[in-house]
């Protein structure tokens, strides 16, 4: 008779080369399938009427801004001043009145003079996959440049491409591996997440809602 302890340590060797194997294999399809979909030049980057614009926290812990922040508001000003884009849909979290990444991303893109009526907030980014989906099934959008750095970009167009969107990303300057270490290693997980969400999971954004008419 076989007893159960002696059976937990194949058990959790063999949990975790499923893990690992699930965690190349994720990464692995978000780099191939999303190939040559992101731009670093907007020269070379294709014209979109819709720029979504990814959300994060304007200030780190320490109070400083953060330059995730920093960049990516650079980047989609300067599609719009360029035409590259002529709307920007600002997606992040709201998910309590004193945290408000959407209308932060406002104010700086109107600070740097982007018009207001040019600028749309979707409230309900609480994800990557959030923010793609309800750009299409409340912003009804199917075509649109997504701005974030490449990481992001890579798997918010791997989760469009999934939806038969046409998205092309747009990247915002990097920012260096010894101030972005544990972002860059989150991301791994990340995109096994969307990987599972995706393929086996079929999660659906938190909320979705009325739609809003993008003019």
């Amino acid at each position: 008779m076989i007893r159960i302890p002696r059976l937990i340590p194949y058990v959790v060797q063999y949990a975790l080369v499923v893990a690992l194997v699930t965690i190349v294999a994720a990464n692995t399809a978000v780099t191939n399938l999303t190939h040559g979909l992101t731009y670093t030049d907007p020269a070379r980057l294709p014209n979109n009427r819709v720029g979504l614009l990814l959300g994060t926290a304007k200030y780190t812990a320490p109070g400083d801004i953060n330059p995730f922040f920093e960049y990516r508001i650079t980047a989609a000003v300067e599609l719009y001043r360029l035409r590259k884009i002529h709307v920007i849909v600002a997606s992040g979290d709201n998910s309590v009145i004193s945290y408000n990444e959407p209308m932060r991303m406002r104010n700086e893109l109107v600070r740097l003079g982007v018009p207001r009526k040019d600028i749309y907030l979707d409230y309900a980014g609480f994800s990557t996959l959030d923010s793609i989906v309800r750009l299409n099934r409340i912003f009804g959008q199917t075509r649109f440049t997504v701005i974030s750095q490449k990481f992001q970009n890579e798997r918010a167009i791997f989760i469009a491409r999934h939806y038969n969107l046409d998205a092309v990303g747009f990247n915002a300057e990097d920012v260096p591996a010894r101030w972005s270490l544990r972002v860059r290693v989150r991301e791994y997980f990340a995109r096994t997440k969307a990987f599972l969400d995706l393929y086996f999971l079929d999660t659906q954004p938190k909320f979705l809602g009325r739609a809003i008419h993008v003019d």
